[in-house]
């Protein structure tokens, strides 16, 4: 997996080291080669149709996976995540989408919340923190 980033709506970073803790912005489900929105339907006209609930979950958590990658890190290293579903009647597309992402480690704690809207086609986003190991830690 490349460890390339989607190029931010804003001023910002991906990720921000404090200490032990990596902060990972907000990721969505826009493929950092390509640009385009995983998971999406459009008609002849252009116009959005559907989308994938599950489809853009799978995106956003390669995308935090790459976020981590980039820092020496990997899903492993999650604690905790906050999710945003544009709509909660999705939560079980995306539990489903979480549930096979973590089927082979312990899933990190998570918050799901429902909220009006986020950043262009982007119908779930998640933000997360992950520890880097105390080894890892150098000592001052």
């Amino acid at each position: 997996m490349t460890t390339k980033l989607t190029r931010p709506f804003g001023k910002y970073v991906h990720a921000r080291r404090a200490g032990t803790l990596l902060f990972l912005a907000g990721q969505g489900a826009r493929d950092p080669e390509t640009d385009a929105y995983a998971g999406l339907s459009f008609d002849a006209a252009g116009d959005l149709t559907a989308h994938d609930t599950a489809a853009q979950s799978r995106a956003v958590l390669a995308n935090i996976e790459r976020a981590l990658a980039a820092n020496g890190l990997d899903r492993r290293h999650l604690v905790d995540v906050t999710v945003f579903l544009t709509d909660m009647a999705e939560f079980e597309a995306m539990n489903g989408a979480w549930a096979e992402f973590f089927a082979e480690c312990a899933p990190p704690t998570r918050t799901t919340v429902a909220v009006r809207g986020l950043p262009g086609l982007n119908f779930v986003e998640m933000k997360a923190v992950a520890a880097f190991p105390l080894d890892d830690v150098t000592q001052d």
